[in-house]
């Protein structure tokens, strides 16, 4: 633990000479000890398994067993990681064992910041915030630490350029996944970039490409099916959508978001965001490919309005995995 802090304190300066070279001199671990799996993807086949689903629980995290007490009350069986310094080591401690003991998992670590960014100094920044974040959620025994992979665009961190589904950007996603995750070299947790609709990685095959250039056992999927969905037949399909990335990205999903879309009536083409139940995504099928992948993936509702709206969102799960006939793990 301390080594790794140590490391981390001077991260910013060796992310600017090449951090493949701080992987112990071993650049080539990846390659000799990557899973049969990154050559080709098994199908996914296996009976169902409860699948745990979590949201922002509206509750202080500042007394972790309160924390994770109050997230289990609320019939949630994963959470997003609380405030925590990779610095403060009883902290940590204190939020694993306070997971552990209400039978929750924690899902990611959310590092939203732009590893593409113009200016050097600041993507110099980014990429040392992401390196501390998978640290952090390797620690924390969490799933994931997620990020977009950023944009070109010079007035929006995340927003639209055309840059951002070139071949430049594809590359440049490569190399910063390869430096963040060489300079942790992570042994729970991995480093993932979230899909997003007009950046890459934008559908499953463009995943699995990237997958295959990283060449990382320590990157993984995050996996948000609203963000794949940027047409009119991908939002009449999403189905077809989703069947798509299961069977593409199945034995690399590591966490995954809630959400749904809906279609709203303009000059051109605008979905929008909206609660659970209020749009078209085929939840149904959505739960019960989750209900069938080898491992434990949870499913976390995201930008709802309020703590009302994300209840209600769960409530929807609930309901929709009765139909489903898929169990949401949780202890009541």
């Amino acid at each position: 633990m301390s080594d790794r802090r140590n490391f981390l304190k001077t991260s910013a300066a060796a992310l600017t000479t090449g951090l493949v070279a701080a992987y112990n001199g071993n650049v080539s671990f990846a390659i000799e000890s990557a899973p049969d799996a990154l050559q080709s993807p098994q199908p996914i086949t296996g009976t169902k398994k409860p699948v745990r689903i979590g949201a922002p629980t509206y509750f202080s995290d500042a007394d972790p067993e309160a924390w994770a007490k109050n997230a289990r009350e609320q019939r949630y069986r994963a959470v997003y990681a609380p405030n925590v310094s990779l610095n403060d080591t009883d902290r940590i401690k204190a939020v694993c064992t306070a997971v552990e003991q209400n039978g929750l998992m924690i899902a990611e670590v959310g590092r939203w910041s732009n590893l593409m960014d113009a200016d050097p100094e600041k993507r110099k920044a980014n990429l040392a915030f992401n390196t501390e974040g998978l640290a952090l959620a390797d620690e924390l025994n969490a799933k994931c630490c997620v990020n977009i992979a950023g944009s070109f665009n010079p007035e929006l961190w995340d927003g639209p350029h055309p840059k951002n589904v070139s071949d430049e950007y594809f590359d440049l996603t490569v190399e910063n996944a390869r430096k963040i995750i060489d300079a942790v070299n992570p042994k729970r947790a991995v480093f993932a970039y979230e899909m997003m609709g007009w950046m890459l990685p934008d559908t499953p095959d463009c995943y699995l490409r990237m997958i295959k250039a990283i060449d990382r056992k320590g990157f993984g999927v995050h996996l948000d099916v609203c963000n794949m969905i940027n047409s009119p037949d991908k939002f009449w399909n999403n189905t077809r959508v989703i069947n798509e990335a299961f069977d593409m990205l199945g034995p690399w999903i590591a966490s995954a978001h809630a959400k749904d879309l809906r279609w709203q009536r303009g000059g051109n083409i605008h979905f929008v965001e909206c609660a659970l139940g209020d749009g078209t995504l085929d939840y149904v099928t959505w739960l019960n490919r989750l209900a069938t992948l080898p491992q434990d993936v949870p499913l976390m509702i995201e930008h709802m309005r309020d703590h009302e709206e994300y209840l209600k969102c769960r409530d929807h799960l609930f309901q929709v995995a009765s139909d489903a006939k898929v169990a949401l793990e949780w202890v009541g």
